[in-house]
């Protein structure tokens, strides 16, 4: 759980990563960070020196040992990341010369920052509000040009900015509302009813569309789950090597070599597809090839995308067919893949619905590609769209559209005006926490706390 917000506390904490490296920077901020540092800073007086420069010095510690020659980044309240003053050391990336760094600053009455702690200032200073906060967690996480697009815009704004539209239109309503209570003896109406009732079938279409976006969303932040799935020897592994490019997994002749799962990650065109090469489906002749069948069928029901690879030279098509109806039972696309092409004889008959390869000679491989990024993205992405891609807020858009389904319904059956105002303000509260203009201590701590230490 992070502190509770002291704006008396200044902290520090190393921003990049941990281990040696030519260059590392350690982040202070708070009230007393300018004159602390001054005090062992050998170069400008940074208490006279403007925000936004740099400045090259050497750093000592109370005894005016030199630690390191650094570069200090000076910025100054309320124009810096945290909206406090703020000072960004960048010195060499000894782990000694760190350590002695961040020990004189906590010798000196600067503690240590928690997890998203520098961030956390940053909202509650109003740099930035809560889904943008998020989308700060995003982008360092960000593996492809596609999510990074999606957090960049979210951390510009343009979700916040929707949130907000949404909640400014339902308060306008809910204020005329609540002005009839004032009046509830004279039976006025303010609030037209039918403008209302427009209102709410205005906003569930903007708010269906983003819960439907999590979809979509959530499969380009997490990867696509994608099965490869087939029986003992059909070439599962070697199709896992070949679209990696790489051996990554154990290929033998001899049956039931794979035990357990092997994961890994390909970014196909910019989405990101998580490979898992199961056990071959059989009767088990063993108690551990028992337990690694067991968990093919749990990861196929795990899964978004299966591929089901048979030896064309072995199986009939009828056999296909039965291994298809068993493991196709929960409605999640299947692409039929046809291997070992390269040997004599064996291309014939192959229906065209199924993808003929030759995993061991790489041949079709790259079309295989294709069929699988367009088996699950069937459309060209539009990262100019918002796209929901945290789950906290497609529950609380799930809890809000409720609130707003119950203003309807509230309206159709004549309820009186103070029951459809609480419904109003509910759908607001779940908006509002969305972008933390309603927050408590505990959601905070729980989404702050799952950042990186320096950020």
């Amino acid at each position: 759980m992070l502190h509770l917000y002291n704006p008396d506390d200044t902290i520090v904490a190393l921003s990049t990563p941990h281990g040696s490296g030519a260059i590392a920077v350690i982040r202070i901020s708070g009230r007393s960070t300018i004159a602390t540092v001054n005090n062992y800073f050998q170069g400008a007086d940074l208490t006279k020196e403007k925000g936004y420069t740099i400045h090259l010095g050497k750093l000592v510690d109370e005894n005016n040992n030199v630690i390191d020659e650094v570069l200090i980044s000076l910025f100054r309240s309320p124009k810096s990341y945290t909206g406090e003053d703020l000072i960004e050391i960048s010195c060499h990336g000894s782990t000694y010369i760190i350590n002695e760094i961040l020990r004189l600053f906590l010798r000196n009455n600067i503690r240590m920052a928690e997890a998203g702690e520098f961030t956390m200032r940053a909202f509650i200073n109003g740099k930035m509000d809560l889904s943008q906060a998020e989308a700060v967690a995003d982008l360092i996480a960000s593996k492809t040009k596609i999510t990074h697009d999606i957090a960049l815009k979210q951390l510009k704004g343009g979700f916040s900015s929707e949130i907000k539209i949404l909640r400014e239109k339902l308060v306008d309503f809910a204020s005329l509302i609540e002005l009839e209570l004032d009046f509830s003896e004279e039976d006025v109406e303010f609030a037209d009813r039918e403008d209302l009732k427009n209102l709410i079938d205005e906003l569930t279409v903007i708010i269906k569309k983003l819960i439907e976006s999590y979809k979509f969303g959530n499969v380009l932040k997490k990867g696509v789950p994608t099965v490869i799935i087939g029986r003992p020897n059909a070439g599962k592994s070697t199709l896992l090597n070949a679209l990696l490019n790489e051996n990554r997994a154990i290929v033998s002749e001899i049956e039931g070599t794979t035990r357990d799962t092997i994961e890994e990650e390909l970014n196909i065109n910019g989405i990101i597809f998580r490979f898992i090469d199961t056990a071959g489906i059989r009767e088990a002749k063993d108690t551990i090839e028992s337990l690694g069948i067991e968990k093919t069928h749990e990861k196929i029901k795990q899964s978004s995308l299966i591929i089901y690879i048979y030896d064309i030279s072995k199986m009939t098509l009828e056999e296909v067919k039965k291994d298809i109806a068993i493991i196709a039972e929960n409605d999640t696309p299947v692409l039929i893949v046809a291997n070992k092409t390269d040997i004599k004889g064996s291309t014939e008959n192959i229906p065209e619905s199924h993808i003929p390869v030759s995993a061991k000679n790489n041949e079709n491989i790259e079309k295989l590609k294709k069929d699988i990024f367009d088996s699950v993205i069937k459309n060209k992405i539009d990262t100019s769209a918002t796209i929901i891609t945290n789950e906290r807020h497609h529950d609380l858009l799930i809890k809000a559209l409720n609130s707003l389904q119950n203003v309807k319904e509230g309206l159709a059956s004549g309820i009186p005006g103070d029951l459809i105002a609480m419904d109003i303000r509910q759908a607001n509260i779940f908006l509002g926490e969305i972008t933390g203009t309603i927050s408590t201590d505990d959601l905070l701590g729980n989404i702050f706390g799952k950042f990186c230490i320096g950020k």
